[in-house]
This record gives structure tokens, C-alpha cells and sequence, in this order.
């Protein structure tokens, strides 16, 4: 079934219920999944990262912008591998690390053991510090928020945003990649918040999304990536079969 999930469209409740079906009937740990689905997107951000490095004269890194959520969870594990492989990162934290949780928390601790350098990025102060920095990356991961996304993006969220949204100069290469969804997008619909990231190209998991083929959306989607979470097939067609 993996070549057919390339064109199956799930909503925002139906990823859901693949997760909660994975951990619950089949006995999957949450932290496996997000360690799979992080994997997977290391493993297509660290070929556009070699690309870029072979057509710019100077190597430069990836920065990841991490929210608080499982999103940002999918960001450390990414960081880690990304770094395993001898590429350069550096993490932007748009949340305090004492507040992070559940799966999100253990990957973060395990970032912060490994030494990878990270810059808080959660204040109108800290944004501005640290936002030069961040337009000298050669991809920039949004990991900042999820398909659980609805409404407006708050403060200071917003200008978390707008910095990864920054034009460069001419010559400048750099790259957006989302991770699930571009920050401020809504899946189910495609609309766009009052701060949306306009990604190069998303890595989304489990299947694409249904708002991913609204009209429109596409301008923050750039190229879209479906990645494994390790899931059993047999979950997603039991969701689709459930649609009656």
C-alpha cells in the first residue's frame, strides 16, 4: 500500500485515529512513531542539504525550528539524525524546554545531551537576536505547529513565522521544508492563518492531506513528501473503510 498513499487524502481526525490505533490495538509506543516519522524526514532533508552544499560555496547548516508540541518532538528526533550523518544543525526554540512534555520532552533532553547548539527563539527579543542567524541556514525545518493547527497563530508564534518567511537577497539559496503541514495551515481546509509558512515542500505523514488539495494551498505546500510512521497498513484502510 505504500505507493497509494502518495494520493490517499486523510483529514486532521483520521491521522488521529491511525495514531491512536497504532499505539492502542497494535501496541506501538507513541515515541516509536515519532522516532520513525523523524527518521524519514532526516533522511530527504539530508539529501536537500548535500544538494545545496555542492552548488553553494560555502557549507552552511540546517536550522530547525521547533514548537512545544509532538510537531517540535518530530524536529529534535530530525535534529539528532541530521547530526548523526555529520550535518550541521541548529535548533530554534520557539517554546521554553521546561514547558515541553510527553515525547516531545524525551527527544528534547536527548538533543540537549548531545550538545547541539540551540537558540531560544520564544520572545519578540529572542526573535530578533537570533533571526540573522537564521536566514544564514540553507534549509530552514519548520517544525514549529501540527495538523492540531486551527484559527489564528498567536503571539509571539507569528513572528516565528514571518522569520522563516523572510526573502533572502538574489544570490542567497535557502529552502523551506514543513514538516506535516506548513505552520499555520489549516489541513483540513487549506486556508491559510493570518501567518502561514510558505514551504518549498512539506514532509507529511501517514498520507496527505485532504486541505492539501484545496486551490491555493499548494502556494504553501511547494512539493509534498508522504513519509512512514511504521503504522500497519491495515489501519489506514480500516479509516478509509470507516468513512462509509
Amino acid at each position: 500500500m505504500g505507493e497509494e498513499l502518495d494520493y490517499i487524502a486523510l483529514t486532521r481526525e483520521e491521522v488521529r485515529q491511525v495514531d491512536r490505533q497504532a499505539i492502542d490495538d497494535y501496541g506501538i509506543p507513541g515515541i516509536v512513531l515519532m522516532e520513525n516519522a523523524g527518521r524519514n524526514a532526516a533522511r530527504i532533508i539530508q539529501e536537500r542539504f548535500e544538494s545545496a552544499k555542492s552548488a553553494a560555496s560555502v557549507a552552511r547548516f540546517v536550522a530547525i525550528v521547533c514548537g512545544r508540541g509532538n510537531n517540535g518532538g518530530d524536529g529534535f528526533v530530525i535534529a539528532r539524525h541530521l547530526t548523526n550523518s555529520g550535518i550541521p544543525i541548529e535548533l530554534f526554540l520557539a517554546c521554553d524546554p521546561k514547558r515541553l512534555s510527553g515525547e516531545a520532552a524525551v527527544n528534547f533532553n536527548i538533543a540537549a545531551r548531545m550538545g547541539l547548539t540551540s537558540h531560544p527563539f520564544d520572545t519578540l527579543q529572542h526573535i530578533a537576536t537570533a533571526a540573522p542567524r537564521l536566514a544564514e541556514a540553507a534549509i530552514v525545518v519548520d517544525a514549529l505547529l501540527g495538523t492540531g493547527f486551527v484559527g489564528r497563530v498567536r503571539d509571539p508564534f507569528d513572528k516565528v513565522i514571518d522569520a522563516m518567511n523572510q526573502p533572502l537577497g538574489p544570490s542567497a539559496v535557502r529552502s523551506v521544508i514543513a514538516i506535516d503541514v506548513p505552520s499555520g495551515l489549516d489541513c483540513d481546509t487549506g486556508r491559510p492563518s493570518n501567518a502561514t509558512v510558505r514551504a518549498d515542500e512539506t514532509v507529511t505523514f501517514v498520507a496527505t492531506k485532504v486541505g492539501f488539495q484545496q486551490p491555493g494551498a499548494s502556494d504553501y505546500t511547494g512539493r509534498i513528501h508522504v513519509a512512514d510512521i511504521g503504522a500497519p497498513p491495515a489501519i489506514i484502510q480500516a479509516v478509509l473503510r470507516g468513512r462509509g
